[in-house]
């Protein structure tokens, strides 16, 4: 096992003077990200090679991250169905990757990396299903534009995913994975926020339809504008146009607090009374991925999620036991 590219990385690291930070800074900085995957890859097969039955059992009764999910699967699968069935016409279904390439989520959004969990591969396990669809949003929307150097065209993707989240949440409706109906549109600045009134307006009405669709008897949507200068408030008053008459409460919230720094303007949230049930289920806004991945300032996304678990728990009436 000392020949060939492992022999060249240790190579690189042996030296018996080398200090911790030099260490640190060697894997860190150093190594190019072929070689780092060579070194742990060995690392990790010699630790599994200590592993035996007994410590496999004892770790999968111990591991959060690897016990089954707490909420029946039937009920899952049938959330899923309802909420994927009120996605308007037009958006496409992805069927997502379970990993996505290191540093995706820190990069984009800034979710600190410890929050993820990393592979020896070079990959992150997914945390979000709106970054990977907003990957995807953009290389679409870069062959868009190079078809057209102005494109409007608007990418509208969706896709459910179970995500692993590595911080520790408190509560009993909250998991270490869980599974998130993500749906993005990502589209191009025009004059008079177009695209981002019709983006905004059929997101918000996709939320409320789909709590309809699972039973909920009280919808509440609350609207902000999390920008410092106000610029999104056409987009508010869109929303409240497109959805005057749903059967929803709508509330402006502009003094909320979550998602600041992570929205750019618009932003919602939707919460809805589901038999004896009261959950927040929603979130979403617009937020600077693809300015980013696209190298455009004129770039547009939008991007929002439901929690498929809390609608299969208040659907079936049945909090997870353990």
């Amino acid at each position: 096992m000392r020949d060939g590219p492992l022999a060249r990385v240790l190579a690189q690291l042996g030296n018996d003077r080398i200090t911790g930070d030099e260490l640190l800074t060697a894997f860190a900085e150093r190594l190019s990200g072929a070689d780092l995957t060579t070194f742990l890859l060995e690392v990790h097969r010699r630790r599994a090679a200590r592993v035996s039955a007994s410590d496999v059992i004892r770790a999968y009764e111990r591991d959060r991250f690897v016990a089954p999910s707490s909420i029946d699967l039937g009920a899952l699968r049938a959330a899923e169905d309802v909420l994927l069935r009120a996605l308007p016409a037009g958006f496409d279904l992805v069927g997502l990757a379970p990993v996505l390439p290191l540093g995706a989520h820190s990069a984009l959004s800034s979710v600190p990396q410890n929050n993820v969990l990393s592979t020896s591969r070079g990959t992150d396990v997914a945390a979000d299903p709106t970054t990977g669809l907003a990957l995807e949003a953009a290389v679409r929307r870069r062959a868009l534009l190079r078809e057209r150097a102005r494109s409007t065209e608007v990418v509208r993707l969706a896709s459910v995913q179970r995500i692993v989240r590595a911080q520790r949440f408190e509560g009993p409706l909250s998991f270490p994975h869980f599974t998130i109906l993500g749906v993005v549109s990502a589209g191009r600045n025009a004059r008079g926020l177009v695209f981002e009134r019709a983006a905004a307006a059929e997101h918000v009405k996709f939320h409320i339809n789909a709590l309809e669709a699972a039973g909920a008897s009280s919808i509440e949507v609350r609207l902000s504008d999390l920008s410092d200068d106000g610029r999104d408030a056409p987009v508010i008053a869109a929303v409240h146009s497109a959805i005057d008459g749903a059967a929803a409460s709508v509330i402006d919230d502009p003094d909320r607090v979550q998602g600041r720094g992570y929205y750019r303007g618009f932003a919602f949230s939707v919460a809805g009374e589901i038999g004896a049930m009261r959950l927040d289920v929603g979130d979403g806004g617009f937020v600077d991925w693809t300015q980013q991945l696209v190298a455009s300032g004129k770039e547009r996304l939008l991007i929002s999620g439901i929690g498929v678990d809390r609608v299969a728990i208040a659907m079936t009436n049945a909090f997870p036991q353990g």
